[in-house]
């Protein structure tokens, strides 16, 4: 009998195979479906801290360089990925580097930043009908293992991808990653990763609704669990509203407590964690209204912990964009048992005649927070961005974002994290070269 329903499982999955185009049979090989982009960024992050905390900033010039093959032509096609990337410092030196919120270049011993930043990575990629198994040096974007790309830099990981969407609507994900080179120092292995292992999906039920599960294990860390639902609710074609739920649930290893224990002090206790958002947002012509709360449960003091490098900062390694949560900005209001509520807005200025320039506004403040030496503490976050892409011309596609955070936090809650002013000044020109 269960020989039985399995093969009808089996045939249900080639049949919605066989409905749908096949990738790799419509391959037009190695050269032709090639590409090979340059992205020149240019970065600018000052955060001006209060309570007597020294300033820090980092300004930076990068060239991203990214290539990626056709697959070879047959059953199985055969490919490479490749990137390069380079990144030269124009302030942050001495004194001003170090903070671990913008690390655009690693510090040395004697406390200096580096000059500049060059490496490279290369993946081989194999595709059997709409199914991948990329090996090699990849930047990952899944809700358990995210790459960071919000610096100067982004962070890429070595190891292994499958990637399977052989059934229409449905996005299976598996792998094992076993290093991690971290955003602002050279290296395939700069991060401290053991490894990690990523396993999870996503499905489109309907035109409207899409759901994904999500899980990791980080060896020697923390094991994650992530889901997410999304349903958008139309009015008519200029109207509607989309409900968006993020919930992650993360476990640390006993031994990672352990090792982050020294001789009358605990730096991590406690060793689960809750966390959930939910967003609401009603879209109407080029406004966008949003209200979002997120909630924090569980006994470790990291709160959700993530990102991150395991070498210096006693963090997890998973990517330091792993937080798909509604209230995430300067802050990610994920302390222990914190409570916080968002109000947010945005507008697309091409309904007035400036295509290409948009706004966003949000209002965070979070409550409820425990540290080890209180409970009841707040914190509160005034997030401002403007980002311009030009529409055409010899400069089309750059973009420059204008963004500013105002972050106060209560001193109950100092221990968790600190009161500043954030600016950050992006510039980015994508090239297309072929």
């Amino acid at each position: 009998m269960l020989n039985k329903r399995i093969s009808l499982i089996a045939l249900g999955m080639l049949s919605a195979t066989q409905a749908m185009a096949n990738d790799q049979g419509e391959s037009k090989g190695f050269v032709e479906d090639s590409s090979l982009k340059v992205l020149l960024r240019n970065a600018y992050i000052n955060r001006d801290y209060k309570n007597g905390n020294d300033d820090k900033a980092e300004w930076g010039q990068a060239a991203i360089g990214t290539f990626s093959s056709g697959f070879t032509q047959g059953t199985v096609g055969v490919g490479v990925d490749a990137f390069g990337l380079y990144a030269l410092r124009l302030d942050g030196g001495k004194g001003r580097s170090g903070a671990g919120g913008i690390d655009f270049f690693k510090q040395e011993n004697d406390g200096r930043a580096n000059h500049d930043i060059a490496k490279g990575g290369a993946a081989v990629k194999f595709r059997f009908s709409n199914t991948v198994l990329t090996y090699g040096d990849q930047m990952p974007a899944l809700p358990v293992l995210n790459y960071d790309n919000s610096r100067l830099l982004p962070e890429s990981y070595t190891g292994t991808l499958i990637t399977s969407k052989e059934i229409k609507g449905l996005e299976l994900n598996a792998g094992r990653f076993t290093a991690e080179s971290r955003k602002s120092d050279e290296g395939r292995d700069s991060g401290g990763l053991k490894s990690i292992n990523v396993l999870g999906g996503s499905y489109q039920f309907t035109e409207n609704f899409k759901g994904a599960l999500y899980a990791s294990d980080v060896e020697d860390v923390l094991k994650k669990q992530y889901v997410n639902a999304n349903y958008v609710l139309p009015f008519n074609k200029d109207q509607s509203l989309t409900l968006d739920f993020n919930g992650y649930r993360t476990k640390l290893d006993s031994s990672y407590v352990r090792e982050n224990t020294v001789p009358g002090k605990s730096i991590v206790t406690g060793q689960d964690n809750k966390i959930w958002s939910l967003a609401a947002t009603f879209a109407t012509g080029p406004h966008s209204f949003t209200v979002a709360h997120q909630r924090s449960t569980g006994d470790s003091n990291l709160g959700y912990a993530y990102g991150g490098y395991q070498k210096d900062q006693q963090r997890v390694g998973d990517g330091g964009n792993t937080i798909y949560l509604a209230n995430s900005y300067w802050s990610d209001f994920n302390a222990e048992d914190e409570r916080s509520w968002q109000l947010g807005y945005g507008l697309d200025f091409g309904a007035f005649g400036v295509p290409g320039l948009s706004y966003n506004f949000a209002y965070v403040r979070g409550d409820n927070i425990t540290t080890s030496t209180s409970e009841g503490g707040t914190e509160r976050e005034i997030f401002n961005q403007f980002k311009y892409v030009v529409q055409s011309g010899p400069a089309k596609d750059l973009s420059v974002k204008l963004r500013s955070s105002i972050l106060r936090v209560s001193q109950k809650s100092s221990e968790y994290n600190v009161s500043g002013n954030e600016l950050r000044v992006f510039v980015d020109y994508p090239i297309n070269i072929f």
